[in-house]
């Protein structure tokens, strides 16, 4: 049904093994539409505003709860990032980055990933919205949304593909908190390396990514990566070849993620929605419709477990909105009208105005035979994980409770935990205003295989490590055989810093050259 025409609340069907309700929080900041990456950069975050506007005209903005992401302070960062990356983001500005030329090629940000106004904010803002989902999951809402974050190349020492703040791992240290394991699954078209590094060596994390693999950015994610140590078999990568239409991606996704949550069982699931799989993608080779992309959010939420939902890549910036827009009914359990409503950006969904766009031709080069093959090895890898690990009890970081909303409070942006480790508000958005355009390709440079040493002083999660010798971060990966009560906050060290075997780092520097992002 058309979210608009009324109903209310999140009902949703009352029989089937998807009927029953869901409380939905979906974070938004009007400012997110004013970063501006530069002249022909592909990635644009005005794509954020026009996937709101379309939320409000299909009426699912009174469908959720709406928030505005506090954003994420030093210390929140320095949960998984270097506090020198942090500082070096923070400093930095346009008019001074000919002063840091060191400091640009130390921490990898240049070209792919340019100095702009405003920068800090942009990365304050989406990685609140991220932690700040997080919070809401642990604190009983059943889905929550931030499709301005999933930045998912981030490393804990420098910027990649885009990506500045891996909100994502940040996030994920903010379920354990409360969660005995957290699945993370990535449908993006490129490969979530960022995330995957930070938790290559524990069996608290499981990441899955459905990627394209090959001569294609960041050159990582194959099946033959799947983890270390404790965290054997918890990575699972699914290569995938040009043209993947939505049969074929059902065909692993369903199977694979089904056994996944069979064996792994895990308390709450990290789903990056990054719409650069789509067909007809400006940087992607894929040729998913919106409807199979949204099938992937649809299985994963029959789970009943709770679900954050994260953005991404996304480069056709009109198919981007219609996606998010049309996953966002799904996560409310509204069917939404193809018949595009008015809206301050209709002029980019023409000629035909509507939500849904057909999938090209192109040729499929994922054989029957290839995917058979596929599935087969990682349902083997599956089986080879004992059920659900568990963890034991320790001392917990102080929680990142949210504030109470206080009625009476004439500005709600000044409310504030004074305890919380994450802060935020939950004041409506702004009106949107002022868009910026521009759609062209752009040269992408290489990434930078430098290591950063390790500061001993940061007792905060990291993942600079390398692959088949990583190290893990200290009170993720510990198992034992009595779990706690699961009905009971989940305890745990607030992660320290990884070292780094110097001899494995040269070694990944040789073999982790990365490819162009076409």
């Amino acid at each position: 049904m058309d979210a608009s025409s009324g109903g209310g609340g999140n009902s949703l069907p009352t029989t089937g093994a998807d009927g029953s309700k869901r409380r939905v929080c979906y974070f938004y900041d009007a400012e997110v539409g004013n970063y501006y990456y530069g002249q022909g950069h592909p990635m644009k975050p005005h794509r954020i505003r026009m996937t709101h506007a379309l939320l409000g005209r299909y009426g699912l903005l009174d469908q959720m709860q709406v928030l505005r992401p506090h954003p994420a302070r030093d210390r929140d960062l320095c949960r998984f990032h270097a506090d020198d990356y942090v500082a070096f983001l923070r400093s930095v500005t346009p008019e001074t980055q000919q002063e840091q030329i060191r400091a640009l090629k130390r921490f990898n940000v240049g070209e792919d990933c340019p100095v702009f106004d405003g920068l800090y904010s942009f990365c304050q803002t989406y990685a609140g919205g991220s932690v700040g989902g997080a919070v809401k999951l642990n604190h009983g809402h059943d889905i929550a949304i931030n499709w301005a974050g999933g930045l998912h190349h981030a490393k804990k020492c420098e910027a990649s593909g885009f990506c500045y703040v891996n909100d994502i791992v940040l996030a994920i240290l903010e379920l354990l908190k409360y969660h005995q394991r957290v699945l993370y699954v990535d449908i993006d078209i490129h490969h979530g390396d960022g995330v995957e590094e930070a938790f290559y060596t524990t069996d608290r994390v499981m990441t899955v990514s459905f990627h394209k693999f090959g001569d294609y950015f960041p050159g990582t994610g194959d099946i033959r990566d799947v983890g270390h140590a404790k965290g054997k078999y918890y990575s699972l990568n699914v290569p995938l070849d040009d043209g993947i239409d939505d049969e074929s991606y059902q065909s692993l996704f369903k199977p694979i993620m089904g056994k996944v949550m069979e064996v792994f069982n895990p308390g709450a699931v990290v789903l990056q929605c990054g719409a650069d799989s789509l067909s007809g993608d400006r940087l992607g080779c894929f040729n998913l419709s919106i409807k199979g992309h949204a099938e992937c959010v649809r299985f994963m939420r029959s789970f009943n477990v709770p679900l954050l939902l994260l953005g991404g890549g996304g480069y056709t910036i009109r198919n981007v909105a219609r996606c998010w827009c049309y996953e966002t009914g799904v996560a409310l359990g509204h069917e939404l009208t193809d018949k595009m409503p008015p809206n301050e950006y209709y002029e980019y969904f023409g000629p035909d105005y509507t939500l849904h766009v057909a999938p090209s031709n192109m040729e499929n080069k994922n054989t029957r035979n290839q995917l058979d093959d596929i599935r087969s090895k990682l349902l083997d890898n599956l089986s080879k994980l004992r059920h659900a690990p568990s963890v034991q009890f320790q001392e917990r970081p102080p929680e990142a409770e949210l504030p109470e909303q206080d009625e009476d409070k004439e500005n709600p942006d000044e409310r504030r935990d004074t305890n919380s480790d994450v802060e935020m508000n939950d004041a409506k958005p702004l009106e949107d205003s002022g868009r910026r355009a521009s759609i062209q390709s752009v040269r992408m440079k290489k990434e930078s295989a430098e290591t950063e040493a390790i500061d001993q002083d940061l007792n905060n999660v990291a993942a600079e490590h390398s692959k088949g010798t990583g190290p893990v971060a200290d009170g993720v990966g510990s198992s034992k055989q009595t779990p706690p009560n699961d009905a009971s906050p989940m305890a745990i060290d607030e992660p320290s810093a990884l070292k780094v075997e110097q001899d494995n780092s040269n070694k990944l520097q040789d073999q982790q050259a990365m490819h162009q992002k076409p």
